[in-house]
């Protein structure tokens, strides 16, 4: 299992329900969140081995959502 973040513009609580099915559905996604007090509206997402960050990305950009991985 590993912890993935991204920075987001994702700043509502309707734009986080549209992610929902997509996230919610992956079976490599055990966990995620949106913090939407965050300056960065950071996506966090606890997942398996099996998925990479790339396919996170690609999947939230079909959404029409900003996304990009949040170093440190």
């Amino acid at each position: 299992m590993h912890l993935l973040i991204f920075e987001t513009d994702i700043k509502s609580k309707k734009k986080v329900k549209s992610l929902k099915p997509i996230l919610n559905e992956h079976a490599d996604i055990l966990k995620w969140s949106i913090d939407l007090e965050d300056i960065d509206n950071v996506l966090r997402i606890e997942a398996t081995n099996n998925i990479t960050e790339n396919e996170i990305i690609d999947m939230v950009k079909t959404r029409g959502f900003y996304i990009e991985t949040l170093t440190d």
